[in-house]
């Protein structure tokens, strides 16, 4: 058994649809349990930044795939949602990454082969990914720091809240 942190992204299209959509799929997949999502939050685009804000969240769950498994099934979400890889982090219908993965006893996986990296090789430099991810592992440390001293590190980044629990801005000092 195996927990996953799984980052959400969308936006082009119908973004929440496409994320209901996915979630839907993971929720009755016979080999996921415990599906939680963080709150979702529409934020700028990083990377290329020629394009429209995104609708990002991390999503937890517990499965019986390993880690290649896992990879197989969000990259068909991403198909069944129509995904087209044209733009290096360019405009994506849906974007799902695994973030990280920790085994049965409880600790985290790394991994590194030509098409899997765990944990993510960027997620620690990204407010939309960590800030949805310390909303479901608030005490989450990595590398000797806390998830809310690096979001602190990384500066004021102001994040607006689009699931139904909140319609506020957020910022991040």
């Amino acid at each position: 058994m195996y927990t996953y942190y799984i980052s959400v992204g969308s936006n082009m299209g119908d973004k929440r649809g496409y994320i209901s959509s996915a979630f839907q799929s993971l929720l009755h997949h016979e080999a996921i349990s415990r599906l939680v999502t963080s709150p979702l939050i529409e934020t700028e685009p990083w990377g290329y930044t020629e394009q429209d804000t995104f609708v990002n969240g991390v999503w937890s769950c517990e499965s019986t795939l390993d880690p290649h498994q896992m990879l197989s099934l969000i990259q068909q979400l991403e198909q069944e949602a129509g995904r087209k890889r044209l733009i290096h982090w360019g405009p994506r219908t849906l974007d799902l990454d695994i973030i990280l993965v920790y085994d049965i006893e409880g600790k985290m996986i790394s991994l590194c082969d030509e098409s899997l990296v765990i944990p993510h090789p960027h997620f620690w430099n990204r407010n939309f990914v960590l800030e949805p991810l310390s909303q479901l592992l608030p005490t989450f440390t990595y590398k000797g720091t806390k998830i809310a001293d690096r979001l602190a590190q990384l500066g004021v980044y102001c994040l607006l809240y689009t699931s139904d629990a909140a319609d506020d801005l957020l910022c991040v000092d």
